[in-house]
């Protein structure tokens, strides 16, 4: 191992930890989902610097279809970790409503399936 790649490791050892002190798990599972979403975070770099010195096309498509994928895999984890930290349920917020003379606004939770339910 070369001298430059011992200092990009020695960094890591740093940088990942940081990343799951900075996400804050609040249980087992959530430290678990942090540290994946650390380690595809660092890879999804490297293989970004991958793609960029690729002297071919065959490799700099093999490296845009793991980068690809990798940034996938983060985006899932993060869904992930919002579904746990919410019980899997979504809010929204309505910051503003404008109904007009003769509307009528509810406010609340709204049920039902859909069109034609009555």
């Amino acid at each position: 191992m070369g001298e430059e790649a011992l200092s990009g490791a020695k960094d890591m050892r740093g940088f990942i930890p940081a990343i799951i002190r900075e996400i804050a798990p609040r249980d087992g599972v959530e430290r678990m989902l942090a540290t994946q979403m650390a380690a595809t975070h660092v890879a999804l770099v490297r293989q970004g610097g991958r793609m960029a010195n690729a002297e071919q096309l065959p490799q700099f498509e093999a490296h845009e279809r793991a980068y690809n994928k990798l940034a996938r895999t983060f985006t899932a984890q993060m869904e992930a970790l919002r579904k746990q930290r919410n019980g899997g349920k979504q809010t929204v917020v309505v910051q503003r409503v404008d109904v007009s003379d003769g509307g009528q606004a509810i406010v609340g939770n709204v049920g039902g399936s859909g069109e034609g339910q009555r």
